[in-house]
Parts: C-alpha cells; structure tokens; sequence
C-alpha cells in the first residue's frame, strides 16, 4: 500500500499496536460497511477516527465524503498535499487512481488512525477488484439499456434496469479525449455492485461519450434548479478533455428519443471544453418566472380533461415537431398518432396546429404535477398571450422586454415570423420576402444574441410566448427594414 501523509514521515511504525479487541471491533465494522457501498465504508472510516473522510478521484473529482460537506477539502487537499499537514493521504490504486484522504479527530489514536486507514484502503481495493472484474458484462448492460430507450423500449429498459426512475437526463460529450473521460467517468461512478442495477448509464461509441442519469421527477423550483447532481461532474469531465458537450432537459424516459436528439443538437452548438444546455430559458424560463403554486394550477386544469396517453402523446409530437418523429417515443404508427391527437384536440376545444396553443401546452406538460385535486378545466387561447394571464400584463411585458431585449427590429420580426411557422425556414422567408440563406444567418444572430439553441422546442416553445407578449403593432413582415439587393430586399 502506497501511503502519502503530510507532515511526517508516511512509513513511520505508529507508537503503539491498538489492542486485539480494538483491532477486531474496527476490522469488523469497516467490512460490514464495505459489503453495504463504498460510501458507507468511508462513514465508517470517518467515524471511527472521530472525524472526516472523502474518496477523491485526481480526475472526477469527488466520489463519496462523509460529513459532505468535507468533499472540498478533500479534493483540495489531493491537489495541494503540502498545505494540509494534519491530513493523510492514501493511495487506493495506481497512479491517477482514487485516493482516500482521511482527517482524524484529536482524540483518535495514531494506531487507531493507522489501523483504520490501511483496512478501508484495503477494503477500498477489494471492493475496485470486484467492480473490475463484472466491468465486461456492466458495460454491455449499459449499451443494452440505451439501445432500448433509443428504440422507445422505455418500459423494458427500466424492468432491466431494476429501477423506479421515471425521468432520465441525457449528456452527449464528443472529442479525442471521449476515451480518456470515459475511464474517469466510469472508475468514479461504477464501483458500486449492487444489485439495484446501475442508476448512471455510461456507454462510449467511438469518438461519443454518451451518459445518461437515470431518476425520478425533477422539481425546477428546487436549490439546484432541477439539475441533477451528475451535471457538475460530467460539466468538470468535459473541461479537462476538452471535450463538446451538450445536456438535455430532464424527460420522461417515454421522451428518451427526443432528449437525445436535443442534447446532441445542444452539443453542436457547445465550444470546446463546455457543456452546453438545451434547458429552455433556464433563469428566464417561465417555469422560474411565474409562482409554482399558480403554474401548477393552471397546468393541472389545462390538462384535466387528457388521460396519460393523450399526455404522452401529446408531449411526444410537441418535443419532437412532427407526428412522424413521435412515433419513435411512442412505439405506434403515424397514423395512431395524428388519431390520437385529434381526440387530443377535441377533448380540450383548442386548435393544436396554432403555435402559441403549441407553446402553451408545452409548458402546462412541462410543469410538475401538484397534489390531485379537482380542478374546472382551463381554456387553452391563442390571445392574449399567456403569460400575461398567469403574471400579470405589466410583469409579463417586462419579462418578454427584457428577455428580447438584444435583438434589434429587423431580428425580432424575423424571429417572430419563423416561430409563427412553427420554425419552418421556407414558409417564413417566403412571408418575410427573404432569400432562406439570409433568414438562416439572421436566427443564428437570434441564437448568438439570446444565447439560446433554437432547434429545441422548449426554447422556441417559450419564445413564441415571448415575441407575441412582447410583439409591437409594427412588429409584421410588412415593416421590416430593407436595404435592396438581391438576399434581403422589398417586395
């Protein structure tokens, strides 16, 4: 065992051999939470020295700390061992392998210290062997499983999976170093055997490096934003191999094929060493904006009167853009999917092919499910914009201005237009009487600008409410500044 103490010497015999009772009370405690998870074993380690613990991988960062709050130091005392004397470091595995860091309390014994440390590291090694040696048959249980989300299997895959998630969010990392990452990624997230079954599928196909988080509902008002906690980690991956990354919202695992397709959308767009996001609006999002109590009022009464396959259905052809691409979600044909949405249509009286009806019940999908209560049904109305309804003309109006705020005239009409086609470039060019190419560089200046990814369909979902919120009476194609020339002319 490589031993790495700061401030003394880390082979120096301790003082004195703890007693046999001793030795035997602390060997066996440590195995009986070795045998449980790696993060109960370093609990263990932690207190039995009366102190704190962490298992720090150089590149992931931190696997388990107990309290959590000792994470941080941990991870600084693995980057910086000179400036941490009274902590000791503990080389689990090879070079640029974990390391246990362990700060025992002033009352601990050295030999307690020393016995503790050298039987979790021990233990730890144990434990890497046994993930290592299932690690064939693990990562072809994870290649299985998201074979089957691709294919709309989303039932199957979570009966194999052993789990409960409802939710998966999907991360899409590409690059030279995808290979590199995917080794940390693994090492610091597959050590656990546990016959739960994997809650993080993590799967390399050449150059991509695909993980997806497997949970249940996420709730957007939370501390994190509704973010789940391996974000940070696959974000700090991303950095260090220089990899283009890219995040979709959390899904229902029936949306799994449309995740993908907007985190690999999200992806394209990222820079190098970024992961890039294709949340919505994030801060701006109406999911933030406007009171959870209210939203999720109005959301239950907008869709009371859709059982859950006219939901699902219903989200899948909003997410996806077109009934065709629904039917991967949805495992039925497109003919089932058109007759399912016109029942959709008719039980809520609204005009599904309107897009700020689209927008709207995007959003009440999105929204998390409140306590069941009975509730009168909502009236899903083109006009007035919706968010005035739910914040009130004046914040809405403010929340629209200052959201649109970096586009100048010209790209607010543009941008307007093309969401009114439900971003369909031709029709739009054709009304704004614009050469295609040149309404195809003015959306990517609206991208740039918002800093928004607009092939997703939460983003222009809840800019469409935006621009009509916000919309000018002169805000129509007819008023778009020209200049002539042959790209960007007059009628």
């Amino acid at each position: 065992m490589t031993t790495r103490t700061t401030g003394g010497d880390p082979h120096a015999t301790p003082s004195a051999t703890p007693p046999a009772a001793e030795y035997a009370q602390v060997v066996r405690r440590l195995t009986r939470a070795a045998t449980r998870s790696g993060a109960s074993l370093v609990a263990e380690a932690a207190a039995l020295v009366d102190g704190w613990a962490a298992l720090v991988d150089p590149l992931a960062g931190v696997v388990h700390s107990t309290p959590r709050s000792a994470g941080a130091a941990g991870l600084r005392a693995v980057t910086q061992p000179q400036a941490h004397s009274r902590l000791s470091l503990h080389q689990v595995s090879g070079p640029g392998g974990p390391i246990l860091v362990l700060a025992p309390g002033a009352a601990a014994s050295a030999s307690l210290a020393t016995l503790t440390a050298q039987t979790a590291v021990n233990l730890l090694r144990v434990r890497a062997r046994r993930a290592e040696e299932a690690r064939g048959a693990e990562q072809r249980l994870h290649t299985a499983v998201l074979r089957l989300l691709l294919r709309g299997r989303a039932d199957t895959a979570a009966e194999v999976l052993g789990t409960s998630s409802t939710h998966a969010t999907v991360y899409r990392l590409t690059g030279p170093g995808a290979g590199a990452a995917h080794e940390a990624l693994w090492r610091a997230t597959q050590t656990e055997v546990s016959g739960d079954g994997p809650r993080l599928l993590v799967c390399l196909d050449g150059a991509e490096l695909a993980v997806v988080a497997c949970h249940g509902a996420p709730d957007p008002h939370g501390a994190d934003g509704g973010r789940h906690p391996t974000r940070p980690l696959v974000a700090r991956l991303a950095d260090r191999h220089q990899l283009l990354g890219g995040v979709a919202a959390p899904a229902p695992l029936d949306m799994f094929v449309t995740a993908w397709a907007e985190a690999g959308a999200a992806r394209n767009g990222a820079a190098v060493g970024r992961l890039a996001a294709a949340h919505g609006l994030g801060a701006h999002g109406l999911l933030h904006v406007v009171p959870p109590d209210r939203l999720v009022a109005w959301s239950a009464a907008v869709l009371h009167p859709l059982d859950g396959e006219q939901r699902r259905t219903l989200e899948a052809w909003l997410r996806s853009g077109s009934a065709q691409a629904a039917t991967a979600a949805l495992g039925v044909s497109e003919g089932t999917v058109r007759t399912r949405l016109r029942s959709v249509g008719a039980r809520l009286a609204a005009d599904l092919d309107h897009p700020t009806v689209q927008a709207q019940l995007l959003l009440a999908l999105r929204v998390p499910a409140g306590p069941a209560r009975a509730t009168a049904a909502a009236p899903v109305l083109p006009h007035p914009p919706l968010p005035a309804a739910l914040l009130g003309r004046e914040h809405a109006q403010g929340w629209a201005s200052a959201l649109l705020e970096p586009l100048d005239k010209r790209l607010r009409i543009a941008l307007r237009c093309w969401l009114a086609h439900r971003g369909r470039t031709a029709p739009a060019a054709a009304e704004l009487v614009l050469h295609r190419t040149t309404l195809t560089t003015w959306l990517g200046e609206c991208g740039r600008a918002l800093g928004l990814d607009l092939s997703s369909a939460t983003v222009r979902a809840e800019l469409r409410l935006a621009v009509e919120t916000a919309a000018a009476p002169d805000d129509v194609p007819a008023a778009l500044p020209r200049r002539g020339g042959r790209t960007y002319r007059g009628s």
